[in-house]
C-alpha cells in the first residue's frame, strides 16, 4: 500500500516516483517493480542516473509493495501448498516430480541426446496452456531454442492430442532462437519486460542452457569465465520463477566421464555450478522402444526415485505395460 492507501500494482503508484525518475528508469530497462525490487541499489542509481539514496528508497518501496520480507515457516509452507504444478502428460513422471512442474523453481532436465528433453519441453509448452482442472495454468510459454530443436509439427500434434486448436496453442507459445551466450542472457533480460507486459506467460524453457557456453569457452583455461558467465545467466533465470511465480525449465546435455569405472559413466554439463542452483534435476535416458526412464537425481523436497514413460505420436504418455 501507498502512504494514501491505495494498492501498488506498477512503479508509477510508488510514493516519491514521479514521471522524471519513472521515465528514466523505463529508459534504463527497470520498466517493473520485479525488476527494480531485484536490482541493486548501485547498480539502480548509475543505470537511471539518479541518486543512491533514492535508488535505495524506491528499492524498499517495491520489495515492500511484493511482499519481500521476513516470514515464518509457516508462512512459507502455507505458500508452498499453494504452488502450482503443470502435468507433464505422463502421471508415473507427475508422480515423480510430486505432482508436475512447480512454479516459483527452476527443473533441469539433463541426458543424452534422444532421451526426451525437447519433447517433453514441447508437450509443457503445449500443456501449460490447460486450464487448471486439466494440469495446466491456463497461460502461455517461452521458448528459448539455443541448438534449433523446436519443431512445430509436434506442437500441433500434441495440442491436437489434448484438445487445443493447434493454431491458437502455438499462438500462446513465444519462440526466440538464441545465437550465442550473449544473445541467451539478452533474451532473459527483455524476459522482464514481456512478463509485465503479459502476465499470462507462467513457463520458460531454455533448451539448451549450456549449449552456447560450451562452444563459445573451450579449454581448461576458459573454465572460470564460463562458470561465472553461466551462474549469472542461472540466477537471472531463477529470480524470474520467483519473482513471476512461474515455472522454468532448463535441459542440459551430459558428456562421459572416463574416469568412472562403477555407475553411470556420464555427467550433467555445467559442472557444480548446475549441481547447485536448479531447485530440481531429472536425468531422462532411453530405454526400449518409445520409453525413457526418468530420475531424481536432487530435489530438497523430494525422494529419491525413478519411473518409466513414453513418447508416442501424441506426445509424452504413460508407458504401456
Amino acid at each position: 500500500m501507498s502512504s494514501d492507501g491505495k494498492k501498488v500494482k506498477s512503479l508509477s503508484d510508488l510514493p516519491g516516483v514521479g514521471q522524471s525518475i519513472l521515465n528514466k528508469l523505463i529508459e534504463a530497462g527497470y520498466s517493473s517493480l520485479e525488476a527494480v525490487a531485484v536490482a541493486s541499489p548501485q547498480d539502480l542509481s548509475v543505470a537511471a542516473g539518479i541518486p543512491l539514496t533514492t535508488a535505495q528508497r524506491i528499492i524498499k518501496e517495491a520489495r515492500e509493495a511484493l511482499d519481500i520480507r521476513f516470514k515464518t515457516a509457516l508462512e512459507v509452507k502455507k505458500e508452498r501448498i499453494n504452488t502450482k504444478k503443470i502435468t507433464t502428460g505422463s502421471q508415473a513422471l507427475d508422480g515423480l516430480l510430486g505432482g508436475g512442474i512447480e512454479t516459483r523453481t527452476m527443473t533441469e532436465l539433463f541426458g543424452e541426446f534422444g532421451s526426451g528433453k525437447t519433447q517433453l519441453c514441447h508437450q509443457l509448452s503445449v500443456n501449460v496452456q490447460l486450464p487448471l482442472e486439466k494440469g495446466g495454468l491456463g497461460g502461455k510459454a517461452v521458448y528459448i531454442d539455443t541448438e534449433g530443436t523446436f519443431r512445430w509439427e509436434r506442437i500441433e500434434a500434441m495440442s491436437k492430442a489434448i484438445g487445443l486448436e493447434p493454431d491458437s496453442a502455438m499462438n500462446n507459445i513465444y519462440y526466440m532462437r538464441a545465437i550465442n551466450s550473449d544473445h541467451q542472457m539478452a533474451i532473459v533480460d527483455d524476459l522482464q519486460e514481456l512478463i509485465s507486459k503479459d502476465p499470462a506467460i507462467k513457463l520458460v524453457i531454455v533448451d539448451s542452457v549450456t549449449s552456447h557456453f560450451r562452444a563459445e569457452f573451450p579449454g581448461r583455461e576458459n573454465l572460470a569465465v564460463r562458470q561465472q558467465k553461466l551462474n549469472k545467466h542461472l540466477h537471472q533465470l531463477v529470480r524470474l520463477a520467483e519473482m513471476y511465480d512461474l515455472a522454468v525449465i532448463i535441459t542440459n546435455q551430459v558428456m562421459a566421464r572416463p574416469d568412472m569405472f562403477y555407475g553411470d559413466p556420464t555427467v550433467a554439463v555445467g559442472g557444480h555450478t548446475l549441481y547447485h542452483v536448479p531447485g530440481i534435476r531429472v536425468q531422462l535416458k532411453k530405454s526400449r522402444g518409445n520409453k525413457r526412464i526418468a530420475r531424481i537425481v536432487d530435489a530438497p523436497h523430494l525422494p529419491e526415485g525413478e519411473v518409466v514413460f513414453a513418447i508416442t505420436e501424441e506426445g509424452v504418455r504413460d508407458a504401456e505395460e
